[in-house]
């Protein structure tokens, strides 16, 4: 079949047609979570971006095989297992297992395939031995490295040169590489360490050397689209290419997809700011629709600024589009089989593949959601409501029983009738120091306390006798 489907990729840096190994086949692997810690809303993003790719793809190819790993062998795992006293299996079950509970509250569907390191020793070792007898590789002091010299093609996904590379603040150096960017393949490991044995000792391998080894095992030598954050271009994504060309002498991927950063409130997250955001977090201040929504909102390829008025905004345009779908849907079960099987807006449809475009998307599910309102008689309302269904169940979203949605984006998710205090308590100070603000003529220090206030989905009413305030998914819609 020929695609329409249109993809930036990033080793051309251009948007070019889908190109795929078969006609009727779509293969796709994306870098999955290093499993030591819970999901943030970093991790959300691709996990979210990739399951919209996947539904399209789904849609428009009658075979499509979607591999997304994890990463369960690593120096933070391992750490994190010393320090608890425990297998690294109990660390990467419990939190695999936690991955799994918050993607689906964000609505991603589960892969075809999840690849775990741990089960591709073999496969692992099998990769590094082929390298080394075609002299992409070798061995020291117990290493073994990667040749970066022997791949005269190296850097051309991340557009550095390699002799600019070599002082770069993410290039390993040791004594026993040949080059300075040469990366590691295998690593010895301590009695205390968890380990393989292998052709080199016992011990482990590095981080890149597992996804080209996962990706050859399940979908072969060529495939078609590489997914991931922007932050794994270089090296990890760059080291994938060396490998899987010198040890295949085949195109290792045709198209690579790269979503951008996010930032919390302007500022990069990280644990010295205090700012990670947990999804387990975010789901106890917002049913996960909303907060898929609101990683959607803005186009994979640019920056993403999480702060609660994005989130409420995304909860409000929710309350109103099942708003609409309730005023038109007589018995939503029975009437869910007709819309899973509707055709999807033609411009949604195309929209989505060019290049992802979900905000025009969002655009157009408003003009749906409005056909609705517009329709002449209840049969052409309940018709336009199941084609904002169809057409909305591509990016994952309004899939859910009207008043079910509508109850959960209304009300704190959270069972706990105290789960807000703690934010209480914070908006009642900022309250009281925007009072005295106030008191003192300080109208500037007034303004921008109430602009902090109201990113923060809080909505403040002055009267006579004060401030009063509530939160923005209490006000009535």
């Amino acid at each position: 079949m020929t695609s329409t489907i249109r993809l930036y990729n990033t080793l051309t840096r251009a948007k070019g047609p889908l190109r795929t190994e078969r006609p009727d086949r779509v293969t796709l692997y994306v870098c999955g979570p290093t499993v030591y810690n819970f999901a943030h809303i970093g991790n959300a993003r691709p996990a979210v971006i990739f399951d919209v790719l996947a539904r399209l793809l789904r849609h428009d190819y009658p075979e499509v095989v979607y591999a997304r790993n994890f990463t369960d062998v690593d120096d933070k795992i391992n750490a994190a297992a010393a320090e608890a006293g425990v297998p690294i299996g109990t660390i990467t079950e419990r939190y695999i297992d936690a991955y799994h509970a918050d993607m689906q509250a964000l609505g991603v569907l589960p892969p075809d395939l999840e690849p775990r390191v741990t089960a591709h020793m073999a496969d692992i070792i099998e990769l590094i031995e082929t390298l080394i007898a075609r002299g992409h590789a070798y061995e020291a002091q117990g290493h073994v490295l990667f040749d970066v010299a022997s791949y005269t093609a190296y850097g051309a996904l991340s557009g550095r040169r390699p002799e600019d590379m070599v002082a770069g603040a993410r290039v390993e150096v040791a004594p026993y590489k040949r080059n300075p960017l040469d990366f590691v393949l295998w690593k010895p490991s301590t009695p205390a360490m968890p380990g393989w044995q292998s052709p080199w000792g016992r011990g482990r391998p590095g981080w890149h050397v597992e996804c080209t080894a996962m990706i050859g095992k399940h979908l072969g030598h060529t495939i078609d689209i590489h997914g991931g954050g922007q932050d794994l271009i270089f090296p990890h994504h760059e080291n994938e290419i060396a490998q899987g060309t010198c040890a295949h002498g085949a195109t290792y991927c045709h198209t690579w997809v790269h979503n951008s950063f996010i930032t919390v409130e302007g500022q990069k997250m990280s644990k010295s700011l205090g700012n990670v955001l947990l999804v387990r977090d975010l789901l106890s201040q917002a049913p996960g629709e909303a907060i898929r929504f609101a990683l959607l909102a803005t186009h994979y390829r640019h920056p993403l600024d999480w702060n609660a008025r994005r989130l409420a905004q995304a909860r409000q345009t929710l309350v109103r589009w099942y708003k609409r779908l309730a005023s038109a849907e007589v018995d939503e079960p029975a009437e869910q089989a007709e819309w899973a099987t509707l055709t999807p807006d033609a411009e949604v449809l195309a929209a989505l593949r060019d290049d992802l475009n979900v905000p025009r998307v969002i655009s157009r599910l408003h003009e749906l959601a409005s056909a609705i309102g517009d329709a002449a008689n209840a049969d052409e309302a309940r018709a336009a409501a199941h084609q904002l269904r169809a057409s909305a169940a591509l990016v994952g979203l309004l899939q859910q029983p009207a008043a079910e949605a509508l109850n959960a984006l209304r009300h704190d998710t959270s069972h706990s009738p105290h789960a807000r205090l703690p934010a209480q308590r914070r908006i009642e100070a900022l309250l009281a120091e925007r009072h005295q603000a106030r008191q003192q003529r300080d109208f500037a220090r007034a303004d921008a306390l109430r602009e902090t206030l109201e990113a923060a989905g809080v909505v403040i009413h002055d009267t006579p006798q004060g401030s009063e305030w509530q939160f923005a998914d209490e006000v009535t819609v």
